[in-house]
């Protein structure tokens, strides 16, 4: 079974992330979602990496504030693609987090989306990319989505625009 795991550092992470698992489920793709952090608990993270990939684990997205640990511990653990979300919040109101996650040593790399919601939405089309990579029925289904948003942004133009 394919799916995407969705780990987050703590549970004040899950109403960012939660429109993740939203997208992540408009497309009919499975996922996993716990709390997991690099430093509170690496044995658990760890382990969870390997259970994971031998239960199909393609992707993984990390969710984690201030010192952002956690894409990084997932990166050195795996293969596999990782995502991270950096979130808001300590004395640097996610500075600290957004540059943590994007500051990786070479060959361990993380994909790095923005901070927050958008960036929680962002991973999961991120994943689902990747996936459609080799699913041609989800490589259709984003296509579909694109047309989607583009007519919606027309519709939204009609409801305003002036054009001389």
């Amino acid at each position: 079974m394919n799916f995407v795991s969705i780990i987050m550092g703590s549970k004040s992470d899950y109403e960012v992330m939660k429109p993740c698992a939203e997208t992540l489920e408009s497309f009919n793709v499975k996922y996993e979602i716990i709390i997991s952090s690099a430093h509170r608990s690496p044995d658990r993270t760890k382990t969870y990496i390997k259970q994971a990939e031998e239960k199909g684990c393609k992707v993984f997205i990390a969710a984690a504030g201030m010192a952002a640990h956690l894409a990084g511990a997932l990166a050195a653990g795996t293969t596999k693609p990782i995502i991270g979300v950096p979130m808001k919040g300590g004395a640097m109101d996610g500075m600290d987090a957004m540059l943590s996650t994007v500051q990786m040593p070479s060959g361990m790399p993380v994909a790095t989306v923005s901070l927050g919601k958008a960036g929680a939405v962002n991973s999961a089309y991120l994943a689902v990319q990747i996936l459609a990579i080799t699913d041609s029925e989800l490589a259709i289904k984003l296509q579909e989505d694109r047309i989607i948003k583009s007519k919606k942004v027309e519709s939204d133009s009609k409801e305003i625009e002036i054009i001389l």
